[in-house]
């Protein structure tokens, strides 16, 4: 339990002629002749016992993998500096994370540890902390790698939560992305979070809130670029940099709709790179939704892999946000 296996098993009836399937995850339960394995992308599968025809355990992560060396909590706590709430608390080695409903990252608890009671209780204290704050409960919960949270995953579902929305946190060698060929002369940085960037910022509908401008602020070294629209006017590109000690966070690229396909995106990650390296970094790391297909096409260009998933669980019965 809590081991990530391989197991091969019969797709078809015992006879000859029938076919196998293999399936690789983390086996999360085995109770009452059915397995439960979560896939590196968080997906649970259920397997009969009957249908079983081989097994192993085998390593909680590939032997090798491009990009810079890093554990999944490593990098979890890391984009959580960069990401940081206006209002936290431990619980245990948890930590609850609010900002008053400024996206999900930033409402939802950090579990990278014990919570120091058992996980009935714990919910229960999450629960009712986010209550206090007009808020649902989410947890963030990460899979694919050594020393992520499968059985938690695996627990919530038991309990009725609901996975809502799935991510790729993505690493590169940080140097190849300042190596890019990239006009970046048109790109302005600064230290600053202004009006004409967030006008730019698609989570910025109207006025942005204070918890907003908090969040975006936050972090140990923190870097906006900008690309102004011909004429003025909302930018026609931005994005924020924080740089963490050999890491560069990249957040919020965004590019206006009919500006897109021009280089721009690659222009402002490139201007920011340079720029974290100057600061000593050498690793880089993004964070994406798994249905965004364009930015993935645009991230493995620039060299960028996939290192872990992370999922939002909602407590049942509220709504989301």
């Amino acid at each position: 339990m809590g081991k990530r296996v391989s197991v091969r098993l019969v797709t078809e009836d015992r006879e000859p002629g029938a076919t196998f399937t293999d399936v690789v995850g983390v086996l999360t339960s085995w109770t009452e002749g059915t397995l439960s394995i979560t896939r590196r992308t968080g997906e649970p599968v259920k397997i009969a016992e009957s249908s079983l025809v081989a097994g192993k355990v085998v390593p909680a992560a590939p032997a090798r993998r491009r990009g810079p060396a890093a554990s999944a909590p490593e990098l979890d706590r890391v984009a959580a500096r960069a990401w940081p709430p206006v209002t936290s608390e431990p619980l245990g080695a948890w930590t609850l994370r609010a900002s008053g409903g400024f996206t999900r990252r930033a409402n939802s608890v950090l579990p990278l540890g014990d919570p120091g009671v058992g996980l009935d209780e714990a919910l229960r204290r999450v629960t009712e902390w986010y209550a206090t704050r007009g808020l649902p409960a989410y947890i963030q919960v990460s899979t694919g790698a050594e020393g992520t949270q499968e059985l938690l995953a695996a627990e919530l579902e038991s309990r009725g939560w609901i996975r809502e929305v799935s991510s790729l946190m993505e690493i590169a060698a940080l140097a190849p992305i300042g190596d890019l060929d990239a006009d970046t002369s048109a790109v302005t940085l600064s230290r600053q979070l202004d009006d004409a960037w967030l006008a730019r910022y698609q989570r910025s509908s109207g006025e942005p809130s204070p918890e907003a401008r908090t969040v975006l602020s936050g972090g140990p070294s923190v870097w906006f670029a900008t690309i102004a629209a011909e004429g003025g006017g909302v930018p026609a590109a931005i994005g924020r940099c924080v740089v963490d000690g050999r890491w560069a966070g990249f957040t919020a690229v965004e590019v206006a709709p009919e500006r897109r396909r021009q280089g721009l995106a690659k222009a402002v990650m490139t201007a920011l790179a340079r720029t974290a390296l100057d600061e000593g970094a050498s690793a880089a790391y993004l964070q994406v939704e798994t249905d965004n297909d364009g930015a993935h096409a645009l991230y493995e260009g620039m060299g960028f892999t996939v290192h872990h998933s992370y999922h939002h669980w909602r407590a049942s019965g509220q709504d989301p946000r």
